[in-house]
Formats: C-alpha cells, structure tokens, sequence
C-alpha cells in the first residue's frame, strides 16, 4: 500500500514501542484534514523548515494509523497548536477515537475507516518555545490548558495528552508548565541534540571523518542528558511528588553537517560507530530513571539525523544505531536492577567524564540483562559487577558492537561493516560478573 516492505520488515524487528508523528518543527504548520481523500486530490503545501520543498499530504492520518497496526506499535500524534485551532485539534481527536455519531466519524467512514483507532498518545504542540510559536512558558501554559481541555476522551479510552516541554536546559519552563498546568497533563516533552560544536548550528562538524576532539565532545554532550533529567525531574518532583506525570524524552539524537551534495534541509547524515555510542549512553539514562521516563523517541526514523535507517533506491542498511536498539530490546518490559557504576575518566585535555554507563533489568523468565558502553577510544576498562544475591544466574553470553576506526559505519556497499558480534570477554564467577571492555564499544550481557 505504498509503504516499504523492507522498512516494515526492518522496524519490526526492534519491537518499537510507539511512533511519533507527524513531528517535530512541521507538526505545528500541519493541518490534518489536508491529509484526507484520495491521495491525488489532496492540497498541497511549501514544507517551510525542512527543504522548502512541495509537500503532497500523500502521507496522512490514514497512512500513518496502517503504518503502526503493521509494525504493532502506539501511535503518538502531535497536534497543532502554533497555527492550528483548537476546533482543528478538537475535530482531529474526535476522528481518530469517537464511536459516537457525529461529523468526524462519519467523515471517517467516508474515508475507509468504520471503527475508532483508539490513539492515546496525543501530543498537544511541539517546541512551541520556538519553531512552534516562538511563546514564552507563560503564554504556552495558557494555550495548553485552552487547547487541552478540548482534547476530549472517548468511550473509556484516556487521552494521555502530553504537553510542550523545555528545550535542553530551559528549567524556568519547567517550573511553569509544572505549575501552571501539571494537574492537566499526562506528560511534559523535553528536547535535547548531541552536537560535537553546540556553540555552532551552522557548522555542527561532520558525520564521518571526524578527529578524536568531536568523538569526546559528542560523547561529552551525549552524557548530559543525565544532568538534564535528573535536574527537570527535580523540578516535576516538587509540584508532582507522586510522579503521576510523565518526563517524554521525544527528541533526542546527534545532529551533524549533512552529507555532502544533499539538500541541508532534509538532515541526511551518516550513522557510525560513535552514533551506536551516544545511543547506548542514552539508553542506559533512560533506562536509570524509568520511574520518571516514561517515553523517548530518538529523533528521526529513516534517512534524517540519527535515523534507525538509510535508503537508497531500493536498497536500505541497518545503522549502528539500530543495531543498538536490537541488542537492547532485552530491557523491554524488564524490571529495572538498579545499579552504581564507579567508572574511570576518559580524559581529553583538560576535561574528563566517565568512560562507562550500564543498566541492569530482569526479565519475566529471570534472565539478567546488562548493557555496558565503553567510550574511551584507546583504553579497555576491566569491569566487575556484583549480583544480589537472590540471584541465581549459571550461564552467560554476550554481544558487542565496535569496530577498528571511530567513524566506522555501514554503506550501501558494504551493509554489514559494523554489525555485532558475540562476545566472550565476561565471566560469571558466583553472584559477580567479571568483564574487560574493550575500547569504544557497546555490550550487552545476558544471564540465565
């Protein structure tokens, strides 16, 4: 039905939990019902922050809900709130999730769909503090207890309405969302970019070929996000002490240079062996503080900054980033083992951070899980971690992902340059585990 095969295929595999759409910065110059109808008869629009090319709406709410009932995950929608109405964002819920006899639903009928999709996820705006609105958090505030009150629930399926969080260290947003609309909402977004030259949107270095100077920024800016959640979730812990509200992570990721000789504002860059890392380092966060992460979503999918995929043609590779996202599939569902990692400094002049990030979980067979990461480039770090000793684990195996060279990436000529492989670095001596890992690599244990 016009959606790749191979990208299905692909996005399965993950098990992905839930997709976002229709973004990011485009979600608040889209308005839905232009994405209805016969796919020839649908107006078009200039894409104005991504191309400025011609968009065809050929891609709407019907194509986006198939695409989720085939890889079996969540849809998240993001309202418009920066030039839409909240008739628009009113009706567009109504569509997706009423029964009812009205309007919406008969024009869904009309339109191939009998019965409700039954979303959850609905985002109200996104980045309304720029590209959504240029607001401020008072303003915003405002527009969401407006636009949110008319994002009605249906039948008894609860909307979970997610509100505009800050970007990066914005916490002053923060306060006031939480203060002045928390009791409204189900979850607050935050946005955060790993760039090897944040002071530098306009040349944020490239994606291969770089030194070991924006390997360590990367990285470096990568780990930040620790700080980030702990400080924001701090902020939600004082008007939201029984964390009823959800921290949504829904943009994350690397941001470089595009690849050369392609259009700047299609964000087409490489994905390589330091991207497996900044993933990892990121999972391994959200994973630590699950009891307020409720939701991530690594920004984007396929062929646009981190992605999962790259096309070409008809050929498409699996990046070290997806390859990251399998290896940690273990952890869906699993309960987390809260763990400390004492870690040695990888040092680069004259700054210095942990060299390594782990998170541990349980799975329902009782299986333990334990990812690692690695982003020293030069030094392996031998690694001991002790089990509680309720457990009760006799075998273990493992898997790594790292290569020869930290630029290391996969091509359509070579697909399978940087792909796992099993790893026997780690022992299991009683309740502790011994394990050297080597440089700049990401592994996975799995205990049983």
């Amino acid at each position: 039905n016009g959606i790749r095969n191979d990208v299905i295929e692909a996005l399965r595999e993950l098990s992905i939990p839930n997709l976002r759409w229709p973004g990011g910065c485009f979600a608040d110059e889209y308005h839905w019902q232009d994405g209805l109808g016969p796919a020839k008869k649908r107006p078009t629009m200039i894409n104005t922050h991504w191309g400025g090319v011609t968009e065809n709406n050929h891609f709407g709410t019907h194509e986006f809900m198939e695409l989720c009932e085939l890889l079996g995950c969540e849809p998240y929608i993001c309202g418009n709130v920066g030039s839409g109405t909240v008739q628009e964002m009113s009706q567009w819920v109504e569509y997706l999730n009423s029964d009812n006899i009205s309007p919406m639903t008969e024009l869904r009928k009309q339109n191939g769909r009998d019965s409700a999709w039954n979303v959850k996820y609905f985002g109200v705006g996104n980045e309304n503090w720029g590209c959504g609105g240029l607001m401020t958090a008072e303003y915003y505030a405002g527009e969401y207890r407006r636009y949110s009150c008319y994002c009605r629930n249906y039948g008894d399926k609860k909307l979970f309405k997610i509100a505009c969080g800050p970007n990066t260290e914005d916490y002053h947003w923060t306060e006031v969302l939480m203060r002045e609309a928390g009791r409204f909402m189900d979850g607050l977004s935050l946005h955060y970019y790993s760039v090897p030259r944040a002071g530098d949107w306009r040349d944020k270095g490239p994606a291969t070929g770089f030194h070991e100077e924006e390997w360590f920024t990367t990285i470096r800016n990568a780990m930040k996000m620790d700080e980030l959640v702990t400080r924001h979730s701090a902020i939600m812990d004082k008007y939201d002490p029984e964390r009823k509200v959800a921290l949504i992570v829904d943009e994350w990721g690397t941001w470089y240079n595009v690849e050369p000789g392609t259009n700047p504002g299609f964000l087409y860059q490489q994905n390589t062996l330091r991207d497996a890392l900044v993933a990892a380092i990121h999972l391994n966060i959200f994973n630590k503080h699950c009891e307020r992460v409720k939701m991530t979503n690594i920004a984007q999918t396929v062929n646009v900054l981190q992605a999962m995929l790259l096309t070409e043609g008809e050929k498409i590779i699996k990046t070290p980033t997806w390859h990251v996202f399998r290896m940690f599939k273990v952890h869906h569902d699993a309960k987390l083992i809260p763990c400390t990692v004492e870690s040695p400094l990888y040092k680069y002049g004259m700054e210095k951070f942990p060299a390594i990030t782990a998170s541990c979980s349980q799975s329902e067979d009782g299986s333990v899980n334990i990812s690692l990461s690695n982003s020293d480039p030069a030094n392996t770090h031998a690694v001991s971690i002790e089990l509680p000793m309720d457990k009760q684990q006799k075998v273990i195996s493992g898997e790594i992902l790292t290569a020869a060279t930290l630029d290391a990436h996969n091509s359509f000529e070579s697909p399978d340059t940087l792909i796992p492989e099993e790893f026997t670095g780690a022992k299991l001596d009683g309740n502790t585990v011994e394990c050297v890992l080597p440089e700049h690599s990401v592994v996975v244990l799995k205990l049983v």
